[in-house]
């Protein structure tokens, strides 16, 4: 149980930004509430940030839910001492707005709320399995060692055991901090330039019909 639980978290907080950000962003935008966001006077940044950051808090209290819950259960008192809860926030934080900004990158794009429901499973193969949650990245083939160099999972699952399997501290964790917060800058930071969903919208004008 204590090995397969920094997995559980990682598949928490990827299931609560696939559900709370992929699926109900394009509910929302099927339903035509972004236009009625942008008559608003909000800004695309303001709007693309606080969808973010909604994703990014739901997945932020599912990461840290489990990890309670799931150290409690396993037996790890670990977790009762203040800097180890600081090093597993910064790791959480990092992995669901990495996760969040990969989910809205993913789905800027979409229209059909039936995309990311069919992605939910092959995103879920191909990103979690070759991270090593299960087994060791050196006994996998080139090819799929090739996947986990950039595979999101991969820094989150192995942060979360360096820190609560075996207590490393900041030291340990350093790259896969480093990697996660660069990964979300770069997929929070894509959707604005390349949304078709959030472009300006068409307001009719009546006055020649007057």
């Amino acid at each position: 149980m204590k090995f397969l639980l920094p997995a559980t978290i990682a598949m928490a907080m990827y299931i609560s930004v696939m559900i709370g950000g992929g699926m109900l962003y394009i509910d929302d935008k099927a339903r035509g509430v972004h236009e009625g966001y942008l008559v608003t006077p909000i800004t695309k940044l303001e709007l693309v940030f606080g969808m973010n950051l909604a994703g990014s808090i739901k997945a932020v209290l599912a990461g840290i839910s489990l990890t309670v819950i799931g150290s409690l259960m396993a037996g790890l008192g670990i977790i009762f001492h203040p800097l180890v809860l600081l090093e597993l926030f910064c790791l959480i934080l990092a992995a669901s707005i990495a996760f969040n900004g990969m989910m809205f990158l993913l789905m800027v794009r979409v229209d059909d709320p039936l995309v990311p429901r069919a992605m939910f499973g092959v995103l879920n193969t191909l990103l979690f399995y070759p991270s090593g949650a299960m087994y060791p990245i050196a006994s996998f083939p080139a090819w799929l060692r090739a996947i986990a160099v950039v595979d999101p999972f991969t820094y989150i699952i192995h942060g979360l055991k360096a820190v609560i399997l075996k207590d490393g501290g900041f030291q340990a964790i350093q790259f896969d901090l480093f990697f996660l917060f660069v990964f979300a800058s770069a997929h929070c930071s894509l959707p604005r330039r390349c949304s078709s969903a959030l472009s300006d919208p068409v307001i009719p004008n009546y006055q020649n019909d007057l």
